[in-house]
């Protein structure tokens, strides 16, 4: 008859020191060790390579109010860690403007180096209404009614649109404009 401290083998070895016994806790513990180690992984950035594809570049406006409706907008659209972002005073009209044109010639080198880089395969251009910059640059009254100020987003982004498909037919162009609240409604190109 075996006591509980004998194995079947009938050499009587402690349990505790035995070696089948080790190997089971052995293998428990890499176990439990393997599975907080996955479980660990998506908090471990990885940091992305500069030759990949990526989808989109996005211009946006520095609005500090909506940087974060604006990232909560991409990830929406599934382009989490999947786009450039540049960022300009007035989006479209900060890239258009006589008043700032280094900020111009700063978004279309932005745009080759995307292209060149990451080879994207669109310009996301997202303007926002109550914008202080279109205020400075074309006057305080440009807000001051719902469908102005549409219309004037609208001419901005359809222009900054149509050179972006001037310079780089092979490019998508969408053009975006968001609200306060972090809604967006796109804005068509010009025919």
């Amino acid at each position: 008859m075996q006591t509980h401290h004998e194995h079947e083998n009938g050499f009587g070895a402690a349990c505790c020191g035995s070696p089948r016994h080790n190997s089971r806790r052995t293998f428990l513990k890499i176990a439990s060790l393997g599975a907080g180690a996955a479980l660990m992984a998506p908090l471990i950035p990885v940091p992305a390579r500069a030759g990949s594809n990526v989808e989109a570049l996005l211009l946006s406006c520095m609005d500090y109010r909506l940087v974060d409706d604006t990232a909560r907008y991409m990830d929406g659209r599934g382009l989490t860690d999947n786009y450039d972002h540049v960022v300009l005073a007035g989006a479209s009209l900060g890239a258009l403007t006589d008043r700032k044109k280094a900020w111009g010639e700063a978004f279309w080198d932005h745009v080759a180096v995307a292209r060149q880089l990451h080879r994207i395969k669109r310009v996301m251009v997202l303007d926002h209404r109550d914008c202080g910059a279109y205020r400075v640059f074309l006057g305080p009254d440009v807000a001051s009614d719902p469908g102005k100020e549409t219309a004037v987003h609208a001419a901005q982004l359809r222009a900054l649109g149509t050179e972006i498909k001037a310079r780089h037919p092979d490019l998508e162009v969408e053009l975006l404009l968001m609200a306060l609240d972090g809604s967006v409604e796109v804005i068509a190109e010009a025919a």
